[in-house]
C-alpha cells in the first residue's frame, strides 16, 4: 500500500524545515530517511524537522530519525532538531533513545527562537560548479586552497588539495557529469564534498604503489580522517573529512 507521507521543504539563510506530512509507516519512512539525507547533502546551517503535521502509523518507523542522525554524525554534521511532535509520538521518541540524540522542541517557532537567541555560529563554506573536464581538478585546488587561507588553515593546504583533486578527477574519469565541490569549516573538521549526478556509487580498489592511476580513493583514504559517499536523488555526494 503506497505512503501517503509527504516531506515539504522550506529553506531559510539560516535553517532549513522539513515538515513531514501525513501517516508515518515503514514504507513512509524510507521516503523520510531519503528526503533528510537529501537535505542533509546540502549542507544547511541547522535542519529542522517540523513534526507537527504528522500521524504515527507504526512505532518502529520512528527509528529513521535516529538512523539519519547517526548517518550524518560525521558528514555532514549538520545540527538537527525534532519540532512539534504530539505528546504521544514525544513519548515514543524518548523511550527509543531518539530523544537522547535529537534534541526535541515544542515548534518551529520555539527552534528558530532558540536558535536565534543561541547564536549558532555561522559556517564558513566555499562552493563551485565545475565541468567533468581535464582542468576541473586545477580549479578544485585553487578554491580550496582560497578557503584554506581564507580560514587559516595554511597547513591544511596541501592535504585538502590532494582529497579534492582525487574526488573530483573520479567524476572526470567515471561519472563524466556536472559537479559541485564544497569545502566547509564546521567545528574541528574541514569538510570536502562533491556532488555529482551518477548514481554509482565509488570503489576503492587495491592497486600497487607503483601504480601510476587508479590509486585516487586510497590517497583520500591515507589522508582523510574519514570519507564516504551518500546515495542522494539523481546522484550522489562523496565526502571526506580533515581534522584541524
Amino acid at each position: 500500500m503506497p505512503t501517503d507521507i509527504q516531506c515539504l521543504t522550506d529553506d531559510q539563510e539560516s535553517h532549513t524545515v522539513v515538515r513531514i506530512v501525513g501517516t508515518l509507516d515503514l514504507a513512509g519512512a524510507v521516503a523520510v530517511h531519503t528526503c533528510l539525507l537529501k537535505c542533509l547533502a546540502e549542507q544547511p546551517p541547522v535542519l529542522l524537522v517540523d513534526l507537527s503535521g504528522m500521524r504515527l502509523a507504526e512505532e518502529d518507523a520512528l527509528t529513521v530519525f535516529l538512523a539519519v542522525a547517526r548517518k550524518a554524525a560525521m558528514w555532514p554534521a549538520v545540527p538537527m532538531l525534532l519540532c512539534g511532535a504530539e505528546p504521544a509520538t514525544a513519548q515514543l521518541l524518548n523511550a527509543q533513545s531518539v530523544a537522547r540524540h535529537l534534541p526535541m522542541l515544542p515548534s518551529v517557532g520555539a527552534a528558530v527562537r532558540s536558535l536565534e537567541l543561541g547564536g549558532l555560529p555561522a559556517t564558513p563554506s566555499l562552493s563551485e560548479d565545475l565541468l567533468p573536464v581535464t582542468g576541473a581538478g586545477r580549479r578544485a585546488r585553487e578554491v580550496v586552497t582560497e578557503a584554506c587561507l581564507r580560514w587559516d588553515l595554511p597547513g591544511h593546504v596541501a592535504p585538502a588539495c590532494t582529497v579534492a583533486t582525487e574526488l573530483v578527477n573520479n567524476v572526470v574519469a567515471h561519472a563524466h557529469t556536472m559537479m559541485r565541490l564544497r569545502i566547509s569549516l564546521r567545528g574541528r573538521y574541514l569538510h570536502i564534498a562533491v556532488r555529482d549526478g551518477s548514481t554509482e556509487p565509488p570503489v576503492r580498489r587495491d592497486v600497487p604503489v607503483s601504480a601510476t592511476a587508479g590509486r585516487g580513493l586510497t590517497l583520500v583514504e591515507a589522508v582523510a580522517r574519514q570519507w564516504g559517499s551518500l546515495a542522494i536523488e539523481g546522484g550522489k555526494v562523496v565526502w571526506a573529512v580533515l581534522d584541524t
